[in-house]
């Protein structure tokens, strides 16, 4: 028998955040959403084709989506992760990807 765990992130999804994961999913290969206090929400975007790609132009793809929804959504936005498979992978290949993807994961505790 096994027994799923959930993230602590995973419970701090809201509409709000399910609406930013429907909208980024079909266009990259995984997109994860989760409203951080009351007035954030943290956004991170796992694709292939960021392999080798500059910080800056996957965040241009990215923010090409994020145009897409309300402008209220849009200023709650205030962190945007952005990685290729292979910058997850274990053991990490870069420390400071490792070490945003693993705030995202389990998030340190809110000022708000």
């Amino acid at each position: 028998m096994t027994t799923a765990m959930t993230k602590a992130w995973e419970s701090k999804r809201t509409e709000e955040t399910r609406r930013i994961e429907a909208l980024l999913g079909p266009v990259f290969d995984r997109a994860d959403a989760y409203r951080y206090n009351s007035a954030s929400i943290r956004v991170r975007v796992i694709d292939r084709r960021f392999e080798g790609m500059p910080r800056e132009k996957r965040d241009a793809l990215v923010e090409e989506q994020i145009d897409k929804l309300p402008p209220e959504t849009q200023r709650d936005i205030v962190t945007l992760f952005t990685f290729a498979p292979s910058e997850l992978s274990a053991p990490p290949k870069n420390f400071r990807e490792f070490m945003l993807n693993t705030e995202f994961d389990a998030p340190s505790p809110s000022m708000l």
